[in-house]
């Protein structure tokens, strides 16, 4: 990057690209205070040299978002998504795929500040893009799927969630296959959404085949895992099985 900055100037949108690259990796490794830094800075050169309606000013703005969105900070973060998004459904058009997944990420702020109704329609549209865009088996469209599950389920509409997991759940299996990490982490999605709807057989099943995928593939330690051995254990409760439920929880600290 110092190469780049002595070549080209340190305002050069080229610079600002190479900056959101590394804030990437430290965001990614945890050191929120440097990511942030160069976040702005990058953004601060896309809006001085492209101007503030370009598209890589928009990619500033949502990268910035997601930052601050991974810090706890909604309140700060959701002004620069809404930008973001307003830039890009008028440089890419409203259909555009890159505009999609500026819709989810507004969507999963608003879901987190538990505006679940305010929510839904923009992962709903988003959805609709995905599947316009790059088709129904997508993998992306397979994440969309869950996103818009996740979001009834916490509305309570669990009828309405099941077929969207399924659907995401066989895309998964058939592009990445059955023992990815990412198909199991849906598959772990699905295993709660039974256990909430009174199946705790079936979900014992799939938690159970989940768990052993995701320790296999991540370790006993990564988030997915937990989660997975979290419904698990709950299923075994609800089968009665106490006692392998609370071994597991132990083995889990949980």
């Amino acid at each position: 990057m110092a190469i780049g900055e002595k070549a080209l100037g340190p305002d050069h949108p080229d610079v600002a690209a190479s900056l959101n690259n590394l804030a990437r990796l430290m965001q990614e490794q945890g050191d929120f205070t440097e990511a942030r830094s160069l976040f702005e800075r990058a953004l601060a050169i896309f809006e001085n040299a492209l101007g503030p309606d370009h598209a890589n000013t928009a990619t500033g703005l949502n990268n910035l978002a997601s930052l601050l969105h991974d810090q706890g900070d909604l309140a700060g973060a959701r002004p620069h998504y809404e930008r973001a998004l307003a830039i890009r459904e008028k440089a890419l058009g409203p259909h555009h795929p890159t505009t999609a997944t500026t819709l989810s990420n507004l969507a999963s702020l608003l879901q987190a500040q538990g505006d679940l109704a305010g929510a839904r329609p923009l992962f709903e549209r988003a959805l609709a893009i995905f599947e316009r865009a790059l088709g129904p088996h997508h993998p992306t469209t397979a994440t969309s799927l869950n996103n818009l599950a996740l979001l009834l389920r916490e509305q309570g509409d669990l009828a309405g969630a099941r077929p969207l997991l399924e659907r995401a759940l066989a895309i998964y299996e058939k592009v990445l296959g059955p023992d990815h990490p990412s198909t199991n982490r849906i598959r772990a999605n699905l295993a709660r959404l039974l256990l909430d709807s009174g199946q705790p057989s079936e979900a014992a099943l799939l938690g159970e085949r989940s768990l052993t995928a995701l320790e296999a593939k991540l370790g006993a330690a990564h988030d997915w895992t937990i989660r997975s051995a979290r419904v698990t254990a709950d299923a075994w409760d609800a089968l009665g099985r106490t006692q392998d439920a609370a071994a597991l929880r132990q083995r889990f600290g949980l």
